[in-house]
């Protein structure tokens, strides 16, 4: 009996190894930015990025149109909706940078779990 505790303790704590060792790794900013994409919500962050692709390609042929204007009238006819289009852009894009930081707070109380059982068991 005494065996069959010591082989299964043996194998927890290899088991429990290999998972600290792949969580002691902090991923860096293009893995944690490809992490949005996967999962159950990763369609909605490729719709805001492709939406927001979108409005900047849009952005920028109205500040293109805005910066070869001749009148006023006209600049101001290109210019508000660049703007406009530019800062959505932009808000699309930092709305996203909630969601990285909630997977590094999910990462470390992950972390944190494991150091809480490895202690209780020693």
């Amino acid at each position: 009996m005494r065996d069959i505790d010591q082989t299964v303790s043996d194998a927890l704590a290899k088991e429990e190894r290999a998972l600290l060792a792949r969580i002691d790794q902090d991923p860096g900013h293009i893995a944690q930015l490809a992490a949005l994409f996967g999962g159950r919500s990763g369609w909605v962050s490729v719709v805001l990025m492709i939406t927001q692709s979108v409005l900047f390609v849009a952005g920028v042929w109205a500040g293109w149109r805005f910066f070869g204007a001749t009148d006023a009238l006209s600049a101001l006819h290109w210019g508000l909706p660049a703007a406009v289009l530019l800062i959505m852009a932009l808000m699309i894009k930092l709305a996203m940078w909630p969601a990285m930081q909630a997977n590094r707070l999910m990462l470390s109380l992950k972390r944190l779990e494991l150091l809480i059982v490895r202690s209780r068991q020693t």
